[in-house]
């Protein structure tokens, strides 16, 4: 029907689904309490976030934003180094706000975690032991103690969004809460280790890089299994198990 816009799939698992119609996005997800946490973080986050439509459980309804997605894992972001910049800055913003009322992840509870993730890697032959056991050691350099700042904690390139050499947006706050400003940082360079400079210049902070090392490790060997579990394949080119490799 002319005029009548298509419903896109713009990902879609077994816990949630993201559709676009138009301008647009339905993200419909069985787990009220992520919604919940994803419209609260949006209205006091001090970065730009889509604008809240409706909501009517399981469906939240964002209006879209304009420009286009830092990057893709796996493929050579196209987005400028000012751009990149940009987006340090907000983040910095973002980290000097005032801590959101939800909990961040528990230190402890996280290496249990990472070392359940490492056995199966290895028990299952997934991945060579001497790969999972390099990337485990370099891991610990972030499991330090650290200070809880208001972190996205999910902060992919696919979430951020940006128009020219400025950011219109930052989506998918479902992972919002109190946690280490470094995993942020690491997260949004997963990949894209080149762009980590340019990151730095708008954050105007110090950053440990063995720490941020640690987190490229760490999060690549906790999300191997869920990515494989619901689809994705962090086997992929430039993706999760490259950037693995490249510890070594």
């Amino acid at each position: 029907m002319a005029g009548v816009p298509e419903v896109k799939v713009v990902v879609a698992h077994q816990e949630r689904a993201t559709l676009r119609i138009g301008d647009v996005f339905l993200k419909i997800d069985a787990d009220s309490g992520r919604t919940d946490v994803e419209v609260e973080a949006m209205a006091i986050a001090p970065v730009p976030t889509p604008e809240v439509l409706w909501r009517q459980p399981p469906v939240l309804a964002l209006a879209a934003l304009p420009g286009t997605a830092l990057g893709r894992l796996g493929e050579p972001s196209t987005a400028s180094p000012a751009a990149w910049t940009a987006v340090g800055a907000a983040v910095r913003k973002l980290h000097d706000a005032p801590l959101p009322p939800w909990p961040g992840r528990d230190r402890a509870e996280l290496t249990s975690q990472l070392d359940a993730e490492c056995e199966w890697l290895v028990r299952d032959g997934v991945l060579p032991t001497d790969l999972v056991a390099r990337n485990r050691r370099v891991a610990e350099a972030a499991l330090r103690p650290w200070t809880q700042v208001f972190t996205h904690g999910d902060l992919q390139i696919t979430h951020v969004f940006v128009d020219g050499d400025e950011i219109t947006g930052v989506i998918d706050w479902s992972e919002a809460g109190r946690g280490d400003a470094l995993f942020d940082l690491a997260t949004l360079t997963l990949g894209h280790e080149e762009r980590l400079a340019d990151v730095l210049a708008g954050y105007r902070a110090d950053v440990d890089l063995d720490v941020i090392r640690g987190w490229w490790s760490a999060r690549s060997l906790l999300a191997i299994r869920w990515l494989v579990a619901h689809g994705f394949d962090p086997f992929a080119p430039g993706c999760e198990v490259d950037v693995l490799k490249s510890r070594l």
